[in-house]
C-alpha cells in the first residue's frame, strides 16, 4: 500500500493539462481560462459623469450659469463648455470638452436655462477618468475559474471569444452482478447503482463532461465490451471490482487490455482498494465499490485530478481547520476520512463510519482527516477537514 500523498503524486503524473478551445463569451461561465487575455479598450473609454447633475468649468457657491445643452449616456454634448456655462449631464455620459467638474443636481437651483450653485455644494469632481477601471492591454491572467464577475469583466474588455481549457471527458463504469439502474426492479440479491450518479454530479460540478456507460457484469466478456465503449475519454473511472476477490476482475481485464498500472491499494479508509494507470490514451482510476468509499475517493482523488486536467494546478483537496465539538478515539494505521458536520459548537464526527452508509454521508458536510495512528482527540482540539 502507498500513502494518500504518494497516490496523488502518481495520479498527477498521469494527468495531462488538456488543450484550450475558443468558446463564445456567454458559454465561458464555469470554464477555466486557459490563456491570459487582454483588454481591447479603456474602461471607461472616455471621462464619464459619476452623477446626474451639471458639467461646469468651475464650481463655487453663488455662481449663476447658463445651461447650453445636455449630455446623456450614449449621446454626448458635441460642443465645448466655457466660463459661465453648464451642460445638463446624466450618469455615464461623456463629460463635455472644457468641463472640469460635475455639480450634482441636488446642489443646484434651476430656473429655466439658468442654474444657481447653492450652499449645499459638495466636494469632488464627480468624474470617472478615462481608463479609471482598466486600460487597453490590461490582463486577466490564466489559469482561473471564470465566474459571473470575470465574465462581466471580459465583456467590458470587449472579449467576445474566450480561450478555455477543454472539459475532461470522463467515462464512468459501474461493475457488479448485484447492480441495477435506478428505476429498475432489483432482484432479491441486487441493489441500485448509486455511486455512478453521485460521481456524475461531482464531475459536472468540477467542470468535466461525464458519460455513463452500461453496468459491467462480473465476467471478462462484459468488462471487455464496456471498455470498448470508452472511445475518446480522457479519463476512465471504474466503480467496484478493484479489490482482490474472486469476482473483482477490473485490474486483470484492464491489464489484459494493456493498462500500465501506477498503483493498487492506498493506506486510507474508506477507500483502500484504489487503482490507477493508463489504458490506451486515457488515464484510468479504479474506485472501490462501497458507496461511501467511492464518493470519498471522488473528493480526495478524482476532484484534484480533474482540477489538474483543467490547468488549475496539482494540489490535494483544500483543507481547513476547526475545533472538535466532542472527543474522538485514536485512529488506526491508515489515514481516515471521517464523515462529519459543521456546527456552531465545532465539527462533530458521526458515530457511525461504515463505508456503506450513504445516509450518513448525505448528512455530512465535511470529512475530518485523521493521520495514521493519530491519538485520541478531546473536545476543543483542532482537526483538519475537507469541506464537502
Amino acid at each position: 500500500m502507498i500513502s494518500v500523498s504518494e497516490a496523488l503524486d502518481r495520479l498527477f503524473a498521469l494527468a495531462p493539462v488538456l488543450d484550450p478551445e475558443l468558446v463564445p463569451l456567454r458559454e465561458a461561465g464555469g470554464r477555466v481560462l486557459a490563456r491570459t487575455v487582454r483588454a481591447r479598450r479603456d474602461q471607461p473609454p472616455f471621462a464619464a459623469s459619476a452623477m446626474d447633475g451639471y458639467a461646469v468649468t468651475e464650481a463655487a457657491q453663488g455662481l449663476r450659469l447658463r445651461v447650453i445643452g445636455e449630455a446623456a449616456a450614449g449621446r454626448r454634448f458635441a460642443g465645448r463648455v466655457g466660463a459661465g456655462e453648464a451642460v445638463r449631464i446624466f450618469t455615464g455620459a461623456p463629460v463635455p470638452e472644457g468641463a472640469k467638474t460635475v455639480v450634482i443636481q441636488e446642489d443646484v437651483d434651476r430656473d429655466g436655462d439658468t442654474i444657481l450653485l447653492t450652499d449645499r455644494l459638495g466636494p469632488g469632481p464627480n468624474i470617472r477618468p478615462m481608463g479609471g477601471d482598466f486600460t487597453s492591454g490590461t490582463e486577466l491572467a490564466a489559469p482561473r475559474l471564470l465566474g459571473p464577475q470575470e465574465i462581466a469583466l471580459l465583456a467590458a474588455m470587449n472579449v467576445a471569444e474566450v480561450p478555455v481549457t477543454r472539459r475532461p471527458r470522463v467515462a464512468l463504469i459501474s461493475t457488479g452482478d448485484e447492480l441495477v439502474m435506478p428505476g429498475e426492479d432489483p432482484g432479491p440479491d441486487q441493489i441500485i447503482a448509486s455511486n455512478t450518479f453521485g460521481l456524475y454530479v461531482l464531475l459536472q460540478q468540477l467542470g468535466a463532461e461525464p458519460r455513463l456507460l452500461p453496468i459491467a457484469h462480473d465476467t471478462d466478456a462484459a468488462l471487455r465490451m464496456v471498455f470498448s465503449l470508452v472511445e475518446d475519454a480522457d479519463l476512465v473511472v471504474t466503480i467496484g471490482g478493484a479489490s482482490v476477490g474472486d469476482h473483482d476482475l477490473v485490474a486483470r481485464v484492464a491489464g489484459d487490455l494493456g493498462m500500465e498500472q501506477a498503483f493498487h491499494t492506498v493506506a486510507m479508509r474508506p477507500g483502500k482498494p484504489l487503482m490507477s494507470g493508463r489504458i490506451g490514451e486515457a488515464m484510468m482510476l479504479g474506485l472501490p465499490g462501497n458507496p461511501v468509499s467511492a464518493m470519498v475517493c471522488g473528493h480526495v482523488f478524482l476532484a484534484p485530478v480533474i482540477r489538474a486536467m483543467l490547468g488549475l494546478g496539482k494540489a490535494p483537496a483544500p483543507r481547513r481547520q476547526m475545533a472538535l465539538s466532542r472527543g474522538i478515539e485514536a485512529n488506526g494505521p491508515r489515514e481516515h476520512y471521517m464523515r462529519a458536520r459543521l456546527t456552531p459548537q465545532g465539527i462533530e464526527v458521526f458515530d457511525r463510519q461504515d463505508s456503506a452508509l450513504l445516509s450518513v454521508l448525505g448528512a455530512a458536510d465535511a470529512l475530518v482527516v485523521r493521520p495514521p495512528r493519530d491519538g485520541a482527540r478531546a473536545a476543543g482540539e483542532m482537526v483538519e477537514f475537507v469541506p464537502l
